[in-house]
């Protein structure tokens, strides 16, 4: 479960902000998890909750934006929306495109004290 080590690094970088700008907790994050990123939001959560006892983002709640996935078509120059990294252009019908987004995990807000 490599959601447990991306949690953690989550939390780790969203306390070290937290004390940088001398706050005495975190209240919110909100991050973004692509849809092609494969990483499980649910596991995050869960993860999230665990790793954050004992530190300044201990009960913070944490918001979960699932952004999807982009991709320009190679043949019809268009960026098109994906479902999954097999699916065809939906313009075109080919099956060459490269990712443009929606494969990222990202820290996008954070709400301190």
């Amino acid at each position: 479960m490599h959601e447990l080590a991306l949690s953690q690094g989550i939390v780790d970088l969203v306390c070290q902000q937290a004390a940088a700008d001398g706050a005495r907790r975190v209240r919110r994050v909100r991050i973004a998890v692509g849809v092609l990123s494969s990483v499980e939001p649910d596991a995050i959560e869960f993860c999230f909750d665990v790793v954050s006892r004992g530190t300044l983002a201990e009960g913070a709640r944490l918001e979960i934006a699932r952004p999807p996935g982009r991709a320009r078509c190679v043949p019809c120059d268009a960026v098109v929306t994906v479902a999954g990294r097999d699916q065809p252009c939906p313009l075109c019908s080919e099956r060459r495109w490269v990712l443009v987004g929606g494969d990222d995990l990202r820290v996008l807000e954070l709400e301190v004290e």
